[in-house]
């Protein structure tokens, strides 16, 4: 996946594909790479991404301009993307936001091959364009786009220009006039700066980083590497800060005020039998079960009971690294507590960084991989960075045998923490651990990364990943436990699969089975399977 160059939250037009769809609004946030246009579902109280809406790529969009508002139009800044499914329309809080993403957005598809030379001012409406009233959604527009000078675009006129005169000999004499020197270039005003509020506290793990307070504002000074954004204070202080402990300034809650929001207080109720009630009709012997009860059914709320509250004061996520630019880590700032068990590169012990961090130490046996093969992949790695994958810290390759420093797991292993708290799962939070590993998934693969550990192509790694799901649903248990492996090998050739376990609903086993289609081409990606995992969560919440 291409490096973000802007992230923002803006205010969506449904796009209205069918004629029965209705014409709303919703808050979305929008990350923009020099490849797609993707956005996303957003958690307000949470202040996290939620699973993928859309994304749009970037060499298919022809277009970007401001249109003419509508009437009663939102109170945010239009801006109109047209591509080859029609336009889109986004609406940005600010003026400045909407500048610097028209401008953005221009510089990446700058180079498309399918650029217009014409557009729609105005907004699709009722099944056609205000401006022109023509109905079909893909029609050529109805006015010339204009360059920043106010010219025609160039190839606007197929008409072929005249070679210009030369110029007379006292123009000759200007022209050859020693040009002035340039003017010094003046330092970039905070105006023209991204400006970030820190979501939680950060200290500086090494000179080259910049101390975080959790509300502080921030401003960026430079943001191409994705991990790490070089940041300056209030005070003027400059350094690097974790890009992921941060959020655009202009994104914060105040700005994004939702006008049919509401809170409603219940009172939960008892009988003199001591049955629990918000409703008179429904009646429960334990609050769990009460709560268990509207989670799916509204029964007299005004919605259903789909989330809980957040914490307030959750855990700061993991850093790409122990500092920026500390790929190289010194021995001598470990230490070793205890081994949590062998895998299949070494021992990994449990230990702490500096005496503060806690880490996952996995000392490398020496042999059993190319060092110089480990070292190249440990620096791509470096740059994974996903709220759902083991952080990578950095690695000891001063010595041997070499050190990988990773973040540390205190459950352990999955399997291992299902087969231990077997009776205490409901079937929620199994489908919720499949999403995760499935987002995980879904990063490496638009990464076009291989995980070690669900070998093969990007199709072979959703066979996968229906192991996995199989695993997950039946607690833990040994898939094919009955059969060695080669007849493992030979009844899969037959097309035998693993059996649905009970845990797993109808739609859930479907999910599971497609991944073990004996064409691996009719395998789904990463990207579908988190997709029809998300629809059984809606469905099931």
């Amino acid at each position: 996946m291409a490096a973000v160059i802007l992230e923002s939250i803006f205010l969506k037009r449904s796009q209205q594909k069918k004629k029965t769809s209705p014409l709303n609004f919703k808050k979305r946030l929008f990350l923009l790479t020099v490849q797609k246009l993707s956005y996303y579902e957003y958690d307000f109280e949470r202040g996290k991404r939620g699973s993928k809406k859309g994304s749009i790529d970037v060499e298919k969009i022809t277009c970007v301009e401001t249109v003419v508002p509508e009437k009663n139009p939102p109170p945010e800044r239009q801006i109109p993307v047209v591509y080859d499914e029609g336009p889109l329309y986004v609406f940005s809080p600010t003026e400045d936001l909407r500048k610097r993403w028209i401008h953005q957005l221009k510089n990446v598809i700058r180079y498309n091959n399918d650029l217009v030379q014409k557009y729609h001012p105005c907004f699709w409406i009722d099944g056609q364009y205000l401006c022109c009233s023509q109905t079909a959604k893909n029609a050529m527009g109805c006015q010339i786009l204009e360059n920043r000078n106010g010219s025609l675009k160039p190839g606007s006129s197929h008409r072929k220009t005249k070679k210009p005169l030369p110029p007379t000999p006292e123009e000759d004499q200007i022209l050859k006039k020693p040009l002035p020197p340039e003017p010094t270039a003046a330092p970039v005003s905070t105006s023209e700066l991204k400006k970030v509020v820190a979501l939680y506290d950060y200290m500086p793990m090494n000179a080259n980083d910049l101390q975080l307070h959790k509300g502080n504002e921030y401003f960026i000074l430079e943001e191409s590497n994705l991990p790490w954004w070089r940041a300056r204070d209030k005070n003027g202080q400059e350094g690097y800060i974790p890009s992921n402990y941060v959020t655009e300034a202009e994104d914060s809650i105040e700005m994004y005020e939702e006008p049919q929001g509401v809170i409603r207080h219940y009172v939960v109720c008892s009988t003199p039998q001591s049955q629990y009630y918000l409703a008179e009709k429904h009646l429960f012997s334990t609050i769990p079960e009460l709560i268990n009860y509207h989670q799916h059914n509204s029964a007299g709320l005004i919605s259903r009971l789909k989330y809980p509250v957040s914490q307030q004061n959750k855990n700061a996520p993991s850093t790409a690294g122990l500092g920026y630019g500390s790929w190289e880590i010194d021995p001598k700032d470990l230490t070793f507590l205890k081994e949590l068990g062998t895998g299949q590169f070494g021992v990994v012990k449990y230990g702490k960084w500096r005496g503060q961090y806690d880490v996952a130490i996995k000392m490398i046996k020496e042999g059993s991989m190319s060092e110089d093969e480990f070292i190249e992949e440990a620096k791509v790695m470096m740059n994974l960075s996903h709220e759902k994958l083991v952080q990578l810290y950095g690695v000891c390759t001063k010595q041997r045998p070499i050190f990988i420093i990773t973040e540390y797991m205190a459950n352990g292993c999955l399997l291992n923490y299902l087969r231990e708290m077997r009776h205490r799962f409901q079937t929620q939070q199994l489908l919720e651990m499949c999403k995760d590993v499935c987002e995980a998934m879904e990063y490496l693969e638009s990464k076009q990364f291989l995980h070690r550990d669900l070998v093969g192509s990007q199709k072979d790694w959703s066979g996968s990943k229906g192991v996995l799901m199989w695993e997950i649903y039946s607690l833990g248990k040994m898939p094919y436990e009955r059969f060695t492996n080669s007849e493992t090998a030979e009844h899969i050739a037959q097309g035998l699969r693993l059996y649905r376990p009970h845990l797993a609903s109808e739609r859930v086993y479907a999910i599971m089975y497609s991944c073990w289609h004996e064409k691996a081409d009719e395998r789904p990606t990463f990207k579908i399977l988190l997709s029809n995992i998300l629809d059984v969560m809606d469905e099931e919440s």
